[in-house]
């Protein structure tokens, strides 16, 4: 896949993100457990989009702590200006979003990153749940897809509630765990208008039901129901 004017990942941060990937790694370690299932579905040097449940603030660095190779980050943009996050999330390079706005720039920046051969991870939620249950989806993961053609590969994470540290401080060494579900292609859009929003939606649902599938029936929320169990 080439693209004219193709993304290059700046020095500063292929020096920084093997520091703060190892750094995390060792610090998850020692805090708990940690279980990763699923890495052989990951198409190494290729560009795809990684679709993760997200319930707290843990969720990022412990998917970017120990997957197998780097990954474009999206984030909100709220949390940068929160002490020690901003900072940690500037480090790393994550891309800032304002959550329910469209952001045009943001989204060609996006795709000319996954058409220059990058992986993305995405919350397709919007943004944390704060609880285990998954809300429904945005379309925007579809919309990401149908403008790049990339698969998808759901990754659904365990154990990341918003008591991890306290759990983790009181010596309990809870486990985090990782599940990394089968590339998805998803169905063609080629309809118009508001049934081309509709159709993206569906799509969009159809990534969280696989992510579902992945995940314990309390981890589900609005896709018990659809969650489509890997074969």
């Amino acid at each position: 896949m080439q693209v004219k004017d193709a993304y290059q990942i700046p020095l500063r941060l292929r020096i920084m993100r093997p520091l703060l990937k190892r750094s995390f790694r060792g610090l998850f370690h020692i805090l708990g457990r940690v279980k990763i299932v699923g890495k052989e579905n990951i198409p190494f040097g290729k560009p795809y989009v990684a679709a993760m449940n997200h319930i707290s603030i843990f969720d990022p660095p412990f998917v970017a702590a120990f997957w197998p190779e780097a990954l474009e980050i999206i984030g909100a943009e709220d949390v940068f200006a929160k002490p020690g996050q901003g900072q940690l999330l500037g480090l790393y390079g994550v891309i800032p979003v304002h959550r329910g706005d469209y952001d045009r720039v943001l989204l060609t920046k996006i795709i000319r990153i996954i058409k220059s051969g990058f992986p993305l991870l995405i919350a397709p939620e919007g943004g944390r749940s704060h609880v285990t249950a998954m809300r429904r989806a945005k379309p925007g993961v579809a919309y990401i897809i149908e403008q790049t053609g990339v698969p998808v590969l759901p990754v659904g994470l365990i154990g990341t509630t918003e008591d991890y540290w306290q759990r983790a401080r009181r010596g309990k060494r809870p486990l985090l765990e990782m599940r990394i579900g089968k590339r998805i292609h998803l169905p063609e859009i080629t309809a118009k208008g508001t049934e081309r929003h509709a159709a993206r939606q569906r799509n969009a649902d159809l990534v969280m039901s696989y992510l579902a599938g992945l995940l314990p029936e309390e981890y589900r929320g609005v896709y018990a129901e659809s969650a489509i169990s890997p074969t």
